[in-house]
């Protein structure tokens, strides 16, 4: 799409930047000690890191993928909101004190504390570089997403924007800033998804959507002449080719020397054509977007209800809704979702977006992404408990999660921390249902890219409202992308230069190591948020969780629990653990795709890798503790 420069979200935009900004020169110009540069010193209150916790946790992926993937494919978006939440039960009840009392600040240091491995440190230092890594790779994306609309700049402008804004915070002060920029946008998401969804429940629902009066652009429908299971005439329009995908049929009509692109349907005896949304790119590598370049302006917004049932009466238009009204009318209504097919045409590369009309009842159940029932196949339902493992242990597993509980003083406060930090999540979460339903059915999809459905429906409600979130959504980036750049840092200069290799560093050399670091994991995190652009930023988070509940989760759990637990089993299930994840991710149908090899010719078809790595892990830590226990670790472990 075309995003046309918004000035009043560019002031709000650079009001945010100056302050998170000023906060960060403001703790930069204090001496930072070690401790105080990877884990604030220990002296954050317990309600401020609880707040800092969901604005770390509440990443790209929580507002901008979820909210799409609800749009997109309903109830199952929103199962990675369940999944992330259920995921801070096991931190909570399992992790929270216990780990702090075991840590200095960061990872490495609890999982080593009874040890003294230099192979744990070395496989942990890795573990924590690589999750991190997977995990900025979304952010990045998110980013460059975010800043198309907001400052009119292509993608890659706003990878870069981030990655060098997010480098002068960790670079200045460290975790400090990092937690005030973190408790400042967490609260500041929370308030303003409250105040988005005020506007889509008094808005109501309307067909065809009409948020504050938008227009939303009328698709073309055309009864075509059929003879012998061809599309033989079409009135006012000239055939130029037609083409089977699947169960579906696409042709390519011409008219004023303008090329389009249609679905044929059929509805009970009527064959019908309806007008798709196409990108196509020539062999020249020009890009035409319905037919025509895309100044033109030609390629629109989706996303809205065919039918609007209330009380069993089709309706064309609502009112304001409670909450409650707002489910059950989508539920007995219909919605028009507008699906991706690739094709080839003679030399030209061709997306094409149709509309599919889901029934309300089918759009609020899970099976519309994850195929789950008695049709679905072994690897669909393999895929979804991988998934699930996923998100629900990988929380408790994250490194950047993790060094928070060394930024308060006790662990009791660590406690109280986690279950604040669960209470807003949680608030955060219920509001995505609504606001990525909002965005569904009220005509504000950019098809190129779901991942910008909440800023567009705010967009749908104002100016002042869309550039509000806008550059609250750029904060929540900003935030979370900080944290995990300190997380590696500290595994960098930390764990791996300074105890690894036993350089010794000493306080004020240790810091400076890891400002350097973090430029550098900036610079690599910038990279692959280019790489990744148009992929859904919760799908790519859900690998990040992946990989943390393979590699570190079966080690913290075993650790913490089992007394009998040995360094080799630790640094054995680590390696396992990354491996063995990687491999399946390297090898999944996306990656593939990524490849240019067509994602149903990969060797599998799993996206998440959890449910084979994980057990794998777990197995691999008892194995190699039972083979070689405390007394007699192998030579991995000295």
């Amino acid at each position: 799409m075309i995003y046309d420069i918004s000035f009043t979200a560019l002031a709000f935009f650079f009001i945010f930047v100056g302050l998170v900004l000023g906060l960060s020169f403001y703790f930069g110009r204090k001496k930072s000690s070690s401790s105080s540069y990877y884990a604030a010193g220990g002296q954050i209150h317990w309600a401020v890191n609880g707040i800092a916790f969901a604005g770390d946790y509440l990443s790209a992926a929580s507002f901008l993928g979820i909210c799409g993937m609800i749009a997109v494919a309903g109830f199952d978006g929103f199962l990675y909101a369940i999944g992330f939440l259920a995921g801070w039960i096991v931190a909570l009840f399992l992790i929270a004190e216990p780990f702090k009392r075991l840590g200095k600040y960061t990872f490495t240091d609890a999982l080593n504390a009874k040890f003294n491995s230099r192979a744990i440190t070395l496989t942990a230092s890795i573990s924590t570089l690589i999750i991190s890594i997977f995990y900025l790779i979304p952010q990045m994306v998110g980013a460059g997403d975010l800043v198309m609309p907001l400052l009119g700049l292509p993608h890659w402008a706003g990878v870069i924007l981030v990655g060098a804004i997010v480098i002068a915070i960790v670079a200045s002060a460290g975790m400090a800033s990092t937690t005030y920029v973190q408790f400042l946008k967490g609260g500041l998401l929370i308030i303003l998804s409250l105040a988005l969804t005020f506007y889509i429940l008094k808005n109501g629902l309307s067909s065809p959507p009409d948020a504050e009066g938008n227009k939303y652009h009328s698709f073309i429908v055309l009864v075509p002449q059929v003879k012998e299971d061809k599309i033989s005439s079409v009135q006012n329009w000239n055939i130029v080719t037609q083409q089977q995908v699947g169960d579906k049929t696409f042709v390519k009509l011409a008219q004023n020397g303008i090329e389009r692109w249609f679905a044929w349907t059929k509805e009970g005896d009527n064959n019908l054509l309806k007008e798709t949304l196409s990108i196509t790119q020539k062999i020249n590598g020009e890009l035409l977007y319905n037919g025509e370049p895309k100044e033109n302006r030609k390629f629109y917004q989706v996303g809205h209800l065919s039918k609007i049932i209330v009380n069993g009466k089709e309706v064309s238009s609502t009112g304001p809704l409670s909450p409650f009204q707002f489910l059950s009318t989508i539920r007995e209504s219909e919605v028009v979702r507008f699906l991706q097919v690739k094709l080839v045409d003679g030399n030209d590369q061709v997306s094409i977006y149709y509309p599919e009309v889901t029934s309300g009842s089918k759009f609020m159940l899970p099976g519309l992404k994850y195929k789950i029932g008695s049709d679905a196949n072994l690897w669909s339902k393999m895929d979804f408990v991988s998934l699930m493992l996923a998100l629900f242990l990988g929380t408790a597993a994250l490194p950047h999660i993790l060094i928070r509980y060394y930024t308060v003083k006790t662990p009791k406060d660590a406690r109280k921390s986690t279950i604040l930090a669960i209470a807003a999540i949680g608030g955060f979460y219920i509001l995505t249902l609504f606001i990525g339903l909002g965005a569904g059915v009220n005509g504000v999809m950019d098809v190129e890219s779901s991942n910008m459905a909440a800023p567009l429906l705010a967009r749908a409600f104002g100016a002042a409202l869309f550039s509000i979130i806008s550059a609250v959504a750029f904060a929540t980036v900003l935030g979370t992308v900080a944290g995990l750049i300190v997380a590696s840092s500290g595994a960098i200069a930390h764990d791996f230069i300074d105890v690894y290799l036993k350089k010794n560093l000493d306080d004020d050399k240790k810091v400076k190591v890891g400002k350097i670091a973090a430029v550098i994991v900036g610079i690599v995190a910038i990279l692959l948020g280019m790489a990744f652009q148009g992929i859904n930023v919760s799908f790519l988070v859900g690998w990040a969780f992946a990989i943390a509940a393979s590699a570190n989760l079966p080690a913290i759990l075993f650790l913490l629990f089992w007394k009998k637990t040995s360094a080799t089993g630790i640094s054995a299930s680590i390696v396992v653990g990354i491996v063995a994840s990687l491999a399946i991710i390297l090898t999944s149908p996306t990656m593939w795709d990524k490849y240019g090899l067509g994602a149903a010719n990969a060797i599998h078809q799993l996206e998440n890798p959890a449910l084979v790595s994980f057990p794998l892990a777990v197995l691999t830590v008892y194995i190699f503790s039972k083979l070689y226990p405390k007394k007699d670790n192998s030579l991995l472990s000295q």
